[in-house]
């Protein structure tokens, strides 16, 4: 639930940055499980059904946003995303979401799993 949130609250409209996995994927279970109970309640009464496409519209743009980010933590541009509308690339894209993100920072932004590491300024430097 925690990561619902964040995309719908604190990142609605956010492009820019990176998105992990789990943000990612726990969205689309959240996303996913209010879709259910709209549907299940729209199919009890036909009330509902202006409901279910005010929430379909309402987390249209975050969909997009975070999957977008998504692709950003994986190094790709957000224009990716637009494979998943072409039949046999969509598996592609399927598999950029599923792929771990790049480790350390990329030219999208910092590592958001790890976003103390900075792994290039430590090469060459000795501890002592």
């Amino acid at each position: 639930m925690e990561w619902y949130l964040k995309v719908v609250r604190d990142n609605y409209a956010n492009f820019e940055g990176r998105a992990r996995r789990s943000e990612y994927w726990y969205f689309l279970l959240g996303n996913f499980i209010v879709m259910i109970a709209l549907g299940i309640l729209m199919a009890i009464s036909s009330i509902f059904a202006f409901a279910y496409g005010l929430y379909g519209l309402a987390v249209l743009v975050p969909s997009v946003a975070v999957a977008v980010r998504r692709l950003h933590d994986v190094g790709k541009s957000g224009w990716f995303y637009l494979l998943a509308f072409v039949p046999i690339a969509n598996i592609y894209i399927l598999i950029l979401f599923c792929t771990e993100g790049t480790v350390g920072a990329n030219e999208f932004g910092p590592d958001p799993k790890r976003p103390d590491m900075d792994e290039f300024n430590q090469i060459g430097k000795t501890e002592f």
